[in-house]
């Protein structure tokens, strides 16, 4: 009988110890997350280092909190900086002011045709997004018998990113002057994660990628999908290379890194060109724990999570034939610098079309396309449907001028949206491998100009405009890239670079108007109407 009474008392404590085990090491780590604020505060977390660089300094790696204020190259300006922009000499602010900038763009959007979603329809769809991922959200914590103190999410018609997608039109992703782009800028740059996944082109990657081929890691293996607090959505692209470094002469363009300061500087110069072609993209800390390995359902995602013998948090290439941690991206000890660019409309509600290139490159080692060896190749391009009766041509030769200032050798395909037809405007998206070099000029991407020896009317005067001194373009850059929260995203030689290579795209021009004369190169049309004072497109200017 008392042998009994001590094997329930063991058998009682053992229990009692199982039971304190799981609220220690589960249910509690998970009421902390819950009871922990969420808002990230409104200044970047290293914002201290630029104040007290050596205090910083002189605390070593040994306190994380400092380690990770100190990971970052970035200098978050303060608010005085950022504000200063809008100041009586501001540059971009007198370039925007510019009559160029407020042409009247034609034809005007009168109706539904001109604008790409239909409101009610678009939120009607949201809202049953927003219902599902509740739904799958309950189901998921209810299988971890996790308690969610979180209420259910809604839509927000009012959100910056729903509006940004109502507001998408034939004549670029948004409109000029929008106070709207800023607001999408500032949510994406601030507000909380409740998702990270990755993206469908990584998925449909799983079980059938063969890492073994790959020469070096390709930007697509390292690449999320986070979706925030409002329910808007973002490409994360981590950083994997220093501002200061220069893709090596002998890297293929197929093979180079993808930079997450290059999709912020793109999006800025996008901008400043009057194309409004690139989605908002914008700079961000990101705490890889926090907000991408604890708010993952995906398990794979999960599992390629690791600390580094630095003791930093890393995370890989999902792909499952290469768990090589020589290829991850690492915080300090948690932060890590990335770019988010705004989610397009789903194609379930605006389908996109995806068409090669007629100037794509040969993506092997030796091969070469027609057009690097065939300097006629334009008048073949020029006989093909659509390029031979639409302005597709024109917003070709648009992207290889974009593509050149930026030294983007890597644009095999171009996407637009069906609904606005032949004429739409093509979408610039990953625009990743460009700021690779700003010593070298890869004079080959403007081949589109110089074979065919034709520019729209308008992009030329944008051009003239910003090889003056007062509009300059490394000026204008310098000073929009300012209000991102990574600043200085360009280092000061690829700024330079920008105004060599502007005017390498004016001589080129010069040299058409020379051989074929003004009336065959430079296109006019009804959008091409100039504003008041604007000025006449002068190549001799």
């Amino acid at each position: 009988m008392p042998g009994l009474r001590r094997d329930r008392l063991l058998i009682l404590l053992g229990l009692g110890a199982l039971l304190s085990a799981d609220l220690y090491f589960h249910l509690w780590p998970q009421v902390q997350r819950q009871l922990r604020p969420r808002e990230r505060p409104p200044r970047c977390p290293c914002a201290r280092r630029a104040s007290s660089p050596d205090l910083d300094s002189a605390a070593g790696p040994s306190d994380p909190h400092t380690a990770a204020h100190n990971f970052s190259r970035a200098r978050p300006g303060t608010e005085q900086d950022r504000s200063s922009r809008s100041g009586p000499g501001s540059k971009l602010q007198a370039l925007f002011a510019h009559p160029l900038y407020s042409v009247p763009e034609e034809p005007p959007v009168l109706g539904p045709e001109d604008v790409l979603l239909a409101g009610p329809e678009a939120l009607r769809y949201y809202r049953r997004k927003v219902a599902r991922w509740n739904r799958r959200h309950k189901i998921y914590r209810e299988q971890l018998n996790l308690t969610s103190l979180d209420p259910p999410l809604q839509l927000r018609p009012e959100a910056s990113w729903v509006q940004f997608h109502l507001g998408i039109n034939r004549h670029g992703l948004y409109p000029r002057s929008s106070p709207l782009v800023s607001k999408l800028l500032q949510d994406m740059s601030h507000f909380p994660t409740i998702s990270a996944d990755y993206s469908q082109d990584e998925k449909a990657l799983l079980g059938v990628c063969d890492c073994t081929q790959i020469v070096k890691p390709s930007g697509v293996h390292l690449k999320l999908v986070l979706r925030f607090s409002d329910f808007g959505k973002a490409m994360f692209k981590p950083m994997r290379q220093q501002r200061d470094e220069e893709t090596p002469a002998d890297f293929f363009y197929f093979i180079d890194f993808q930079r997450h300061n290059a999709e912020i500087a793109a999006f800025h110069l996008d901008r400043i060109l009057d194309f409004r072609r690139v989605p908002p993209t914008a700079g961000r800390l990101i705490n890889v724990t926090k907000e991408i390995l604890e708010v993952t359902k995906n398990e794979i995602l999960q599992s390629v999570f690791f600390v580094s013998p630095a003791s930093n948090v890393c995370f890989f290439a999902k792909c499952p034939y290469m768990c090589k941690t020589e290829y991850a991206v690492c915080g300090n000890p948690h932060l890590l610098e990335g770019s988010l660019s705004a989610y397009l409309p789903s194609l379930n509600l605006a389908p996109r079309l995806s068409v090669p290139n007629p100037w794509i490159r040969s993506y092997t080692l030796a091969g070469k396309e027609e057009w690097e060896v065939n300097p006629l190749y334009c008048d073949t391009v020029k006989q093909i449907y659509p390029y031979n009766s639409s302005n597709r041509l024109l917003n070709i030769i648009d992207m290889a001028i974009f593509d050149f200032l930026i030294g983007n050798m890597d644009r095999h395909h171009y996407e637009m949206f069906t609904k606005f037809g032949d004429d739409g405007f093509l979408i610039h998206l990953d625009n990743a491998r460009g700021f690779g070099q700003h010593s070298r000029d890869e004079i080959s991407i403007l081949s589109p100009l110089s074979q065919c020896c034709r520019i729209k009317r308008k992009t030329l005067l944008h051009l003239q405009l910003l090889a003056q001194a007062e509009y300059r373009l490394s000026d204008v850059m310098r000073e929009s890239l300012l209000a991102d929260q990574l600043a200085p995203v360009l280092t000061e030689p690829h700024l330079l670079a920008l105004d060599r290579r502007l005017q390498i795209i004016l001589r080129t021009v010069q040299g058409c108007v020379e051989a074929h004369g003004e009336h065959s190169v430079i296109v006019s049309g009804p959008a091409e109407q100039l504003a008041p004072d604007s000025g006449k497109a002068n190549v001799t200017s």
